[in-house]
């Protein structure tokens, strides 16, 4: 069980609250406090947080200003893209519209400090006042004297007040040459795959069993984990495929604890959100009825292809097409198609009585293995020196069935292929590396 922050100052209820907003980040959030103090005293002139997007640092930041009631300004540097906006928003969050009123059309920071100082004499401070400034990394765009001011505004100010900068990147690529005040750093690890497993695991659906969201957060885990480890993405991604997890449930076809059946039911789902994370091209109710269209057409077309969604290597794909050329092209008509300066040859000078068929009507046609090298080194883009990763390329599609080999095993010195897939997926599969293969097939001359 979770241990509650205990802290002199502060009221044991609102500890409690902190600890339970916060999950898995109780020594961050141990420490903050620490440095913060009890609240009439005076504080650290300036913290650094850093991590990685979506680590926590915002979020741990505003639960404990807002649930230990504390004064604060929370500034979005992407927002303020001035320094008049900075400081209006500063006054505004601290002292109010009067204070904020108080600066000229285009402050300067000894404006601001000067309408500070005046409002600390009409209200002092009997607690710590915190500035939090989120994206600080812009600041380094800023002008130069804003961040080393930052830096030292309780002194300039004559306050207790602590400014806390906000960053995705390390103290050190914000250090000016000119020197500044050292703020305290204070760094926020990633999640790991357990915290993401128990802070993703508290937005468990209401009409499911907590075990059965958590075995849902696990899988989505397993798939996404290696690729994504943004918080907010896999929380938006586990909301988008929760429905879909829970359809076989839904209609009575497996219980609950049948975990394999429910994998098997989500993978290929999973799969194809995988090619658009962090992307947001379409809304989630655009992508559901995507799913929704894609699978009515399947449903049409199954059987066809059972090769419809294979992924394969660069070099593989350029492996096939030279196999299907191989396969439907006559072998003298390599000439025609893969030499520069090969003359003025008709077509009708190709035909005798056995070719007025179309080869596609004929199917595939067994080529040896040194005709179909020397196709691929023809309509691959660049030059590929001939290597194991070639030939154990081409041993993979035969495994993968996309070739048959039609000679024998122990021929070692002439291996035959056939070329095993339709003009639909290789069609498919040269779109992929920008290559017109009707241009280069004899049937369509």
């Amino acid at each position: 069980m979770t241990s509650v922050l205990q802290h002199p100052g502060y009221d044991e209820e609102k500890l409690r609250r902190v600890t339970e907003q916060t999950p898995c980040r109780e020594a961050q959030t141990g420490l903050l406090l620490s440095l913060m103090g009890q609240p009439q005293q005076y504080s650290y002139p300036s913290i650094f947080v850093y991590g990685h997007r979506a680590s926590g640092k915002s979020h741990v930041m505003q639960v404990l200003l807002k649930e230990l009631e504390l004064p604060h300004a929370t500034i979005s540097c992407v927002e303020c893209v001035s320094n008049a906006l900075l400081f209006e928003k500063m006054l505004l969050s601290l002292f109010g519209c009067e204070a904020a009123s108080l600066l000229p059309r285009t402050p300067s920071l000894s404006d601001f400090v000067r309408v500070y100082r005046h409002q600390c004499v009409d209200s002092p401070a009997t607690q710590t006042r915190y500035i939090v400034m989120e994206k600080a990394e812009l600041l380094r765009d800023a002008d130069v004297n804003l961040l080393p001011a930052l830096l030292r505004l309780q002194e300039l100010v004559d306050d207790n007040l602590t400014v806390i900068l906000l960053s995705e990147i390390t103290w050190d690529k914000f250090r000016p040459n000119t020197g500044c005040y050292e703020p305290l750093v204070l760094h926020f690890p990633d999640y790991s795959k357990g915290d993401l497993q128990q802070i993703l695991s508290r937005d468990s659906h209401p009409s499911y069993s907590a075990d059965f969201y958590s075995s849902y957060i696990n899988i989505l885990l397993g798939v996404f984990y290696s690729v994504c480890r943004d918080l907010r993405e896999l929380h938006h991604l586990a909301a988008l495929n929760f429905s879909k997890f829970c359809e076989p449930l839904a209609e009575g076809k497996v219980k609950e604890s049948d975990t394999h059946k429910l994998w098997r039911n989500i993978e290929p789902h999973l799969k194809k959100a995988m090619q658009t994370v962090y992307l947001r091209e379409v809304s989630s109710l655009q992508w559901e009825q995507m799913q929704q269209m894609e699978e009515k057409e399947a449903g049409a077309l199954k059987g066809l292809s059972a090769h419809t969604h294979v992924e394969l290597p660069y070099y593989s794909k350029f492996l096939l097409i030279a196999a299907y050329l191989a396969s439907y092209n006559p072998a003298r008509t390599d000439k025609r198609f893969f030499l520069k300066h090969h003359g003025k040859i008709k077509k009708t000078n190709f035909l005798k009585k056995n070719e007025k068929t179309s080869n596609h009507l004929l199917g595939p046609k067994p080529f040896p293995l040194d005709r179909l090298l020397a196709v691929f080194y023809s309509v691959v883009d660049s030059r590929v020196a001939p290597s194991a990763s070639i030939f154990s390329q081409i041993s993979s599609l035969v495994t993968l069935q996309l070739l048959t080999q039609v000679s024998h095993d122990d021929q070692l010195d002439a291996p035959k292929y056939k070329c095993a897939v339709s003009l639909d997926f290789i069609s498919a599969i040269s779109r992929t590396v920008n290559f017109d293969i009707v241009k280069y097939l004899y049937d369509f001359l």
